[in-house]
This record gives structure tokens, sequence and C-alpha cells, in this order.
């Protein structure tokens, strides 16, 4: 079913919506740690929407706030963003030409990439990028800004537990397509492998380590 000019069905767009809130949620936790922490409120302004990118800006912050210097912090977080070597890859088709593959480029997120590769149709893959970044682009500032304010006013910012709510809203989402045995086994190798890694690698790698269990996947395909 056709939404206007989005040639996305309403359980799409209801997932991305969802995504996005659940990201704003996250901007809120985001913006109140920034703020408990005493960064003025242009620097977490300027990280989210400059960097666009909530696990580095999230270990950017915790690292200067722990005393570290703003460019191992900066080093870190590149770190953390190398996994857009492989995004910029898989979705080299969706990000435009021109002018506009610089703002496509830089909407390229988790969410973006998994909507936009996930469609079966290229008008499809190309909507749910644009959709979901554009999105996230909008809410993620906002919500940051709005939570630097609130976290003026909480005194401990992390006991609300508002930076639980996306990974929950992500797995309810993916449960539909744990039914399938060829998805199943590849999700929880990746989930595996992602667990093993986390005590030894920073922040925000471990989810590197989760794309082996494309492997399995891939493998399975042949056998078929």
């Amino acid at each position: 079913m056709r939404l206007g000019a989005i040639p996305l069905n309403r359980s799409v767009l209801k997932a991305i919506l969802l995504v996005c809130l659940a990201d704003g949620i996250v901007g809120l936790s985001y913006g109140s740690l920034a703020a408990s922490d005493g960064f003025p409120l242009w620097v977490p302004i300027a990280l989210s929407t400059l960097v666009l990118a909530g696990a580095s800006e999230f270990l950017f912050i915790g690292i200067v706030a722990g005393g570290g210097s703003p460019l191992t912090a900066a080093a870190a977080g590149l770190l953390v963003n190398a996994r857009h070597l492989p995004f910029g890859i898989a979705v080299k088709d969706l990000v435009g030409q021109g002018g506009r593959s610089l703002l496509g480029c830089h909407i390229m997120n988790d969410e973006s990439v998994v909507f936009g590769i996930s469609q079966k149709q290229h008008a499809q893959r190309c909507a749910a990028y644009w959709v979901c970044g554009l999105g996230i682009f909008t809410v993620w500032p906002l919500s940051v800004v709005c939570g630097a304010f609130i976290g003026r006013f909480i005194p401990d910012v992390s006991a609300i537990g508002l930076d639980a709510v996306f990974p929950a809203i992500l797995i309810a989402l993916i449960f539909p397509a744990l039914r399938q045995r060829r998805t199943r086994i590849p999700a929880t190798l990746g989930t595996v492998l992602s667990v093993i890694a986390t005590p030894f690698v920073p922040a925000g790698i471990p989810v590197l380590f989760s794309l082996l269990g494309l492997l399995s996947w891939r493998e399975r395909k042949n056998a078929d």
C-alpha cells in the first residue's frame, strides 16, 4: 500500500516511526548526561548535528568527562564509526549523486542502513533509507537539546534508564524476522560473538563482530 509518493507500506513506516521515537528517547538521555557532566549546551548540539552518531557521541562525552583529551575522544569515536565503511558499500546506490550524496552520507546510520537494505525494490530501499535517515536527523538533535535542559533538574539521569528503551524497541521489531531459521541462525551467531567480544573491545565495536554472523547466512543460502 502506497502512502502518497512514498512507496512504503504502513508497517515499514510504523517501524521507522518507532525507531525515530526510540532514538529521541535515547537523545534525551544523551543530552541529560552531557548537561550533568558539565558540558555547555553547544557541545551536544554540535555533536548531534555534525556527527549524528549516538555511540560515538556517548563515548566522546564519557572520555572527556572522565578526564581524557578531546583528541583521544575523537579518535575513539572514529574507531567506533569504522562500521560505516561496510555500511557505505551496502548503501552506495541509495545515498544519491552529486551534492545530494553529501546529505545522503551524513544521514547514514545503523537504522537507516537496516531499513534501506531490507526492502525488496530499489525505490522502496531508497525511500526507507531517506525517510529513516532524515527522521533521525530531525529527531536526534531536538531530543538532545531537550535532554540537556532536563538534565539540569535531574540529579542522576543514568538512574532513569532511558538508554535501555532503544534496544528494547529494536528487539521487538526484529522478533518477526527471527521466525525464519535462515535469519535466526546468523542473528544468534552474531549476538554470541558480540557478547563474547564486549569485555575486550571499546564500546561500539562489538557490533562489528556481529556482522560475522552473516557468513553463516551466506553459506546457508548457497547450500539451498
